[in-house]
């Protein structure tokens, strides 16, 4: 799988705002066939920094459900997986600059 498979978005909440400046750990959606050792990879050649550990969680699929004029509608929202990779001490990645 190519490094640029590998990552498919950073992950910007609450929670990972205060881990990203607290200790240094950084969320990803990641591709699903994606395994520890090609996401440390991909985020090391994007962002060049070193990465110490990678930990990952395949987020299941919820069940979704509305009712609307034309009755009932169920569907389920797609499961992805997501990587908290955290970096060395010092590096830092800037994923507020576009």
């Amino acid at each position: 799988m190519k490094p640029a498979d590998v990552l498919v978005s950073p992950v910007m909440t609450e929670k990972v705002n205060i881990q990203m400046e607290r200790s240094g750990r950084y969320t990803f959606v990641v591709d699903k066939r994606a395994n520890k050792l090609e996401i440390k990879k991909a985020v090391e050649e994007f962002y060049g920094v070193k990465v110490n550990d990678v930990n990952t969680v395949v987020v299941p699929g919820k069940l979704k459900s509305r009712f609307t004029k034309a009755g009932f509608i169920k569907g389920i929202k797609p499961s992805y997986k997501k990587a908290v990779v955290t970096l060395a001490e010092g590096d830092s990645i800037d994923l507020f600059s576009i």
